[in-house]
């Protein structure tokens, strides 16, 4: 799918005013309504607007221990084992991998030893062989993507059927 400026500054504003009305973007990109609804619906429907719930935080939630666990798996039980990890609250996310290990899971915990627990527990699927555990000690890159759209949009170029906005 191809992003041209209109998407950047579009996804721009979702992104930094999450919580504002289509009426009041479109007020703050210079484009109609209607332009602006078939936009989003595309975008969504091309696979780029994935969802709109709230960014939570873990650590606020009382779960302040990131981890990061790798998982060997017993050759042909991927699928089984990918399957038994979401049953696991504290994975927030798992994913299959190539070089050392085959998946790749991001554990939350209240404390150590609840990530002890957590690890156990993972070591007991059947068809997980080993785990191996790295806990982050601090966010260096928060999670985002407005450095990524942004540098898309540079790269689509101005809209050609569009005067060029020096505001967003």
């Amino acid at each position: 799918m191809t992003v041209d400026e209109l998407d950047t500054r579009i996804l721009r504003l979702l992104l930094e005013q999450p919580r504002t009305s289509v009426r009041e973007y479109a007020r703050l990109l210079g484009v109609a309504r209607g332009t602006l609804q078939a936009r989003l619906d595309r975008l969504e429907r091309d696979g780029v607007i994935t969802g709109t719930a709230p960014a939570l935080s873990p650590a606020a939630l009382g779960h302040p221990v990131l981890a990061f666990v790798h998982i060997e798996v017993t050759q042909g039980h991927l699928d089984e084992v990918g399957d038994a990890l979401a049953a696991v609250p504290e994975i927030v996310e798992a994913f299959s991998i190539t070089g050392g290990g085959d998946l790749l899971t991001r554990v939350v915990a209240r404390d150590n030893a609840h990530l002890e627990d957590v690890v156990q527990k993972l070591i007991s699927l059947p068809g997980v062989v080993r785990t191996r555990t790295e806990i982050a000690l601090r966010e260096r890159v928060p999670h985002r993507l407005l450095p990524l759209v942004e540098s898309i949009g540079r790269a689509a170029g101005p809209d050609p059927r569009r005067p060029r906005d020096h505001g967003l």
